[in-house]
């Protein structure tokens, strides 16, 4: 399989993104479903005039040595990364065989465009494309279906979805697009991509819609549509259309080798690009909301350990301690299956829905503590964005002390928490638990990532305080019938996690 590379951004790689817009048109039926392939050329003359390409201008300095940085997708990639190779020689010096030529070039920047694709969403002049096709732009022109050419201004972006909004100012009312509901896509469903790849100007393309919900790892929100449409380079921005003409997703990437469409296309879907916009509409920035917990997934053998069939939900590692979650009640151990109404079948759900919650709003969270289910109240929060979390400076002081281990178990030697041992591993006064000094080499223990100076601080959601505490629980455990248990540990970073072995 080709190499993916996010937004767009490789010579020879390619990633592709199409939105959507705004027109009137009923729900798909049967009936155009049916008619397949025979309806695309109807739905391609419908909405046609709706889709733009989006030019930008970027000022480089042709004078240094590196290649310049290009707006993604540049036709020009190919030209510069050739012309620089035979400009650059031993050392970096410029010239052929790196002779220092008399003519150099003046440090003078210059002017790069790059094409990608958008479409309308409102009559009055709102386009949607990319924010990685806009990004580090001087100057963004729509070019409409007709070839006229039009300075656009962003009113706004998100890097999180890769989206922007961007305004013109046309002489007269444009042919708009409208959203479909992505949630009502089916496997096998016809779609189509329309675009400018290459920069060949419109160009239309169809395919059928080969999975859903995939996560490809870019970014926070992946729940993308895979489609085999033909996307490639340029289409990024350009919607993907259901056969009611209406934009259903955001193609936003492609698995590819060369840069062409090898049939492995995903898109951004309608259910996700809505909010965002309707919020850079009217705000002109993203206002998501924010629960303040840090989440892992919910692995069977978690799921054995905590009585929760089947498998679901996500597992609250951490509480921020500023965060909405810790005065509603929410503690280390719960596990969420349920935000607003909506069901949290596993981890990757829950960052999605409460993003898409109004900050401010007063939310049911239904958690599973200690195998019964409880509900908190939560009054959501605010994720700003750019907003990081100071992370805590690691450090390690060298091998544990043997002597100080008092306990095995598991795989692991074990020690109670002294000053010495808090003040060697650098582990705060607040941290409470018992200490690992040891990983017996190629145990389960090992498998987990669990390393000395990391700290147990509960046992299957009791806390422990002593190296004897933990071995009853885990003895306890085992005369239970337990098949796993589940530790709450503690990094020397101080970041919890829940680890879960086998007890067998």
């Amino acid at each position: 399989m080709g190499e993916f590379i996010p937004r767009l951004t490789a010579r020879r790689t390619a990633l592709a993104v199409l939105v959507a817009g705004a027109i009137a048109w009923p729900a798909l039926t049967a009936e155009a479903q049916a008619r397949g392939p025979e309806g695309i050329a109807d739905v391609a003359e419908q909405v046609i005039d709706a889709v733009v390409n989006v030019s930008t201008k970027q000022s480089v300095d042709m004078s240094s040595n590196a290649m310049p940085k290009l707006p993604p997708g540049s036709p020009f990639e190919e030209f510069f990364e050739e012309f620089f190779k035979n400009r650059r020689g031993p050392g970096g010096q410029n010239g052929k065989n790196g002779q220092q030529g008399q003519n150099q070039t003046p440090s003078v920047p210059r002017r790069v465009n790059s094409l990608g694709s958008g479409f309308i969403i409102d009559p009055s002049g709102l386009v949607v494309t990319n924010n990685h096709v806009i990004a580090d732009a001087d100057e963004v022109n729509v070019i409409l279906n007709d070839g006229t050419n039009l300075k656009a201004t962003i009113v706004g972006r998100d890097t999180k979805t890769d989206l922007a909004l961007l305004k013109v100012n046309p002489q007269k009312p444009l042919k708009a697009v409208k959203f479909g509901d992505s949630d009502k896509l089916r496997l096998g469903e016809w779609v189509i991509a329309i675009g400018n790849p290459f920069s060949l100007g419109g160009t239309v393309t169809a395919g059928i819609v080969s999975a859903r919900n995939r996560d490809i790892n870019s970014g926070p929100y992946d729940n993308y549509i895979q489609t085999d449409a033909a996307i490639n380079r340029g289409n990024s921005g350009g919607p993907l259309f259901n056969l009611n003409g209406e934009v259903i997703g955001v193609n936003t990437a492609i698995i590819s080798p060369s840069g062409g469409s090898i049939g492995i296309g995903f898109a951004v879907p309608s259910k996700t690009v809505v909010p965002v916009i309707d919020q850079l509409r009217e705000f002109k920035e993203v206002r998501r909301g924010w629960l303040g917990v840090r989440i892992q997934q919910v692995s069977d053998e978690i799921a054995d350990s905590l009585n929760i069939k089947p498998a679901r939900g996500a597992l609250v590692a951490g509480i921020d301690d500023k965060g909405p979650a810790k005065p509603a009640g929410i503690e280390p151990g719960d596990v969420i299956v349920k935000f607003d109404g909506k069901d949290v079948k596993e981890m990757r759900d829950l960052p999605r829905i409460v993003a898409d919650t109004p900050v401010g709003k007063d939310v049911a969270v239904t958690v599973i503590r200690k195998g019964k289910e409880e509900i908190k109240t939560v009054k959501l929060g605010r994720l700003e964005d750019g907003e990081k979390l100071a992370a805590l400076e690691k450090k390690n002081d060298g091998a544990p002390d043997e002597k100080s281990v008092v306990k095995k178990a598991l795989g692991l030697d074990l020690s109670n928490l002294t000053a010495e041992l808090r003040k060697k591993h650098n582990i705060k006064d607040k941290v409470k638990g018992v200490l690992i000094t040891g990983v017996e080499p190629n145990s389960a223990a090992a498998e987990k990532n669990l390393a000395p100076g990391m700290v147990i601080a509960e046992v299957q959601q009791q806390p422990v305080a002593t190296a004897d505490d933990l071995q009853k629980r885990i003895d306890q455990l085992k005369k239970d019938g337990k098949k796993a248990v589940v530790l709450l540990v503690v990094s020397p970073d101080g970041d919890p996690s829940f680890v879960a072995l086998s007890l067998q």
